[in-house]
């Protein structure tokens, strides 16, 4: 299941959209740019990456 993170105009080239996805007992970060966080055992640890990801750049 993923949930989006990271909202705002479809196409915008120098936009990060973050989801996170899990994957069994793991939650893990990922962004349309293709960068993916390390797998969480807690959701709101894979949020954290993905804000932290899309601050950043």
């Amino acid at each position: 299941m993923a949930q989006q993170e990271g909202l705002g105009p479809a196409g915008a080239d120098q936009e990060h959209r973050t989801t996170t996805v899990e994957q069994g007992r793991f939650c893990l970060a990922c962004c349309s740019c293709g960068w993916r966080g390390p797998a969480r055992r807690a959701r709101s640890l894979a949020r954290a990456d993905a804000a932290g990801h899309q601050a950043g750049g």
